[in-house]
């Protein structure tokens, strides 16, 4: 395993072109984000998610999240994007917000026992973005094992995952130092299922409804 100081120019480059090789190679990359550190590996990559579970101690009930580069890179992953997901998208991507929404049917990848939806978020970070403009979506969960905290360092996930983890992109301290919030679009009417950096009120002041109808149930 090695860590890249992406804070250098050169580190940052090797770093990336690191990472890059060890996705296609079916291994697992620890990267920065805006909310938290994450551990991730290429979402096509059925394996490589099972490697990614494997190391969270983490089981197939429990499905990992998507990462993507750009706003127009859903179209290709979701059903049919709702209304309120567009609204959402363009008010707070690249951000803090997770959108739970129907996949498509045709997508050849395993990301758990997900029921068909699957949970998209666009990171305001330039690290992750460049890293997900070069390999596309990746299958990304917090970079720490199952049930202790979440690493907002690299070395925090370092000392967590170990040598499970090929390459380590250390950005620096997160930002918000929290998890995302989480809108689940999949039912008749949006749903928070996790309240983090973004607000009930803030998703509420964009959909044009009451906060309360957004029925938030708080969860780490």
């Amino acid at each position: 395993m090695t860590t890249f100081d992406c804070s250098d120019s050169t580190q940052r480059a090797t770093g990336i072109a690191s990472a890059i090789s060890a996705l296609k190679g079916g291994r697992l990359v620890v990267m920065p984000t805006d909310t938290v550190y994450g551990i991730g590996a290429d979402a096509f990559d059925r394996d490589a998610v099972g490697s990614l579970l494997a190391a969270k101690g983490r089981g197939r009930d429990m499905p990992v999240g998507v990462l993507v580069g750009s706003w127009t890179t859903i179209d290709g992953l979701v059903f049919s994007v709702p209304d309120a997901a567009r609204e959402l998208i363009r008010a707070f991507w690249p951000g803090a917000l997770s959108l739970v929404v129907r996949q498509a049917p045709s997508l050849q990848w395993d990301l758990g026992d997900a029921n068909g939806s699957v949970m998209l978020r666009m990171p305001l970070h330039p690290v992750a973005i460049e890293l997900l403009r070069e390999v596309g979506p990746m299958a990304v969960s917090s970079a720490n094992v199952s049930g202790r905290p979440a690493a907002v360092t690299a070395a925090a996930a370092r000392e967590q995952l170990g040598d499970l983890v090929e390459v380590y992109l250390d950005g620096g301290p997160a930002e918000r130092q929290a998890a995302s919030t989480i809108v689940d679009l999949t039912g008749g009417q949006p749903r928070i299922l996790r309240e983090g950096p973004i607000s009930a009120d803030d998703i509420a002041r964009v959909l044009g409804v009451e906060a309360t109808t957004l029925a938030p149930t708080l969860t780490e």
